[in-house]
C-alpha cells in the first residue's frame, strides 16, 4: 500500500483512505450493472491510429515508457497523475466521457468500479504476456480470473521494527503493537487509513478484514481504543524515517515501505504476524468508454513483459506478479530485502481486500471515532 509522498517513491493505492461503494453509488446514480463489456476488438488494429491517456501514480513506471511504447507501437500515451484511488474514482465516476483510457487502481477499487460497468472486459488474446503472471496472479478474490483487471504490484501489511532498539524483544504477534512491552510503548506506530487501522486488531481477534458483522466491529474498536494510548502516533507517510531515526521502534507498515528503512539500516526487519495479514494488489484496468481499446490492451502487454516489469521491483521495491520479471531480478535483491522473496503462495495466505459495499461507511466511523478518542 502506498501513501501519499512521492518523494518516498510509493504513494497512492496501497496508504490511501479506503472508498466505500457507497461514493460510487451516489457517483453513478446508485445501480449496479453488469460488471464489463463483450465488444469485439480488432487483433490487427493499427494502432498508430489510436492513443491513450493512462491515469496512475506519480513515479510508479517507467518515466520513459510512454516514448518506448509509441516507438514499438505507434500509439502516443499521455500519463495524468492522480494521488489517490478517490481522485481517480472520482474523475471516472464524474458522469460522461472522462477521458482516462487505461487507469491504475487497487485491487477493492476495481471490483466496485466494475460492479458499476465502468470496466471493459480484459481480452486475453491480445495481452499475450499474461503467461508471464504467476498461476496465483488469477486467483485474487475480488477479480478471480483476471476478467476486468490485471495485477500490476502486489504485497502485504505487518510490523516493521529496529531490532537493535527492542531490547531483545522480537514481535511474532499483532498483540506485540496493539499491547507492547513497557519499555516500548510509546515508541509505536500504526498506519491511520482506515482499512489498516482495523486490520491489527481485526487479525488478532481472530476476524476477517472485510469483515462487516456489528458485534465484530465494536470489539475491533473497543481494542483499537485500548491500544491507542500505548502508541506514538497513527502514521502513514513519515512512520519508516521515524524508525530509521530511532523516534519509533516498531510500526505497521506496508511491506515496500519498510524496505525503504531497511535501505538506510539493516538493523530494521519485517514480519508478518503469526495471526495472518492482508494481501493488497494494484491493478490495470481499461475504461469502457475507451475509443481506443486495442492500444490499451497494447499497453498492459508491453508492461507485462519482463523487462519492463522488472523495474517495478527494483525501483518501487514492491514484488511484482510476474514470473520471469522477479526471476530476472533475482534472489540477490531479497538478501537486501527479505520480504522481497516471498513466494506468492505465501503472499495468497493473506486476505484479500474486498470492496466492503453499504458497510464502508461503518469503517470510516470507527476510524474517526477510534483516532479522535481520548
Amino acid at each position: 500500500m502506498r501513501g501519499t509522498e512521492r518523494s518516498l517513491r510509493m504513494t497512492g493505492a496501497f496508504g490511501v483512505i479506503a472508498v466505500s461503494s457507497a461514493l460510487l453509488l451516489a457517483a453513478c446514480g446508485g445501480s449496479t450493472t453488469t460488471s464489463t463489456s463483450s465488444e469485439t476488438l480488432n487483433p490487427n488494429a493499427d494502432l498508430s491510429t489510436q492513443s491513450l491517456v493512462v491515469s496512475n501514480w506519480d513515479a510508479y513506471m517507467p518515466e520513459d515508457l510512454p516514448t518506448k511504447f509509441q516507438e514499438k507501437t505507434g500509439a502516443a500515451v499521455t500519463v495524468t497523475k492522480h494521488a489517490t484511488n478517490e481522485e481517480v474514482v472520482a474523475k471516472i465516476t464524474s458522469g460522461g466521457d472522462s477521458g482516462i483510457d487505461v487507469a491504475f487502481v487497487s485491487g477493492q477499487y476495481a471490483q466496485a468500479l466494475a460492479e458499476q460497468g465502468l470496466l471493459a472486459d480484459i481480452d486475453p488474446a491480445l495481452i499475450p504476456n499474461l503467461a508471464n503472471l504467476y498461476p496465483e496472479a488469477t486467483q485474487l478474490t475480488y477479480d478471480v480470473g483476471n476478467k476486468y483487471s490485471v495485477p500490476y504490484a502486489w504485497g502485504t501489511t505487518g510490523i516493521c521494527y529496529r531490532s537493535d532498539l527492542t531490547n531483545g524483544f522480537e514481535p511474532t504477534s499483532w498483540n506485540d503493537l496493539l499491547q507492547p512491552p513497557a519499555d516500548l510503548k510509546g515508541k509505536v506506530t500504526m498506519l491511520g487509513t482506515e482499512r489498516w487501522l482495523m486490520l491489527p486488531a481485526q487479525k488478532a481477534l481472530g476476524y476477517s478484514v472485510n469483515t462487516t458483522d456489528e458485534a465484530e466491529l465494536q470489539k475491533v474498536k473497543d481494542a483499537l481504543i485500548a491500544a491507542k494510548p500505548n502508541l506514538l502516533a497513527y502514521d502513514d507517510t513519515t512512520f519508516y524515517t521515524r524508525l530509521v531515526s530511532g523516534e519509533a521502534v516498531m510500526v505497521e507498515a506496508w511491506d515496500g515501505w519498510c524496505n525503504y528503512g531497511i535501505a538506510e539500516n539493516p538493523a530494521i526487519k519485517f514480519v508478518v504476524p503469526k495471526e495472518g495479514s492482508d494481501l493488497f494488489t494494484d491493478t490495470m484496468v481499461i475504461l469502457k468508454s475507451s475509443k481506443n481499446k486495442e492500444a490499451a490492451h497494447a499497453l498492459i502487454n508491453y508492461i507485462l513483459d519482463a523487462g519492463t516489469h522488472t523495474w517495478v521491483a527494483e525501483n518501487i521495491l514492491y514484488k511484482v506478479p510476474n514470473k520471469p520479471a522477479m526471476e530476472a531480478v533475482g534472489a540477490g535483491l531479497a538478501a537486501s530485502y527479505p520480504n522481497m522473496g516471498m513466494t506468492p503462495a505465501e503472499l495468497l495466505k493473506g486476505e484479500g481486500l474486498l470492496d466492503l459495499g453499504a458497510a464502508g461507511p461503518a469503517y470510516t466511523k470507527i476510524a474517526t471515532e477510534v483516532t479522535a478518542s481520548n
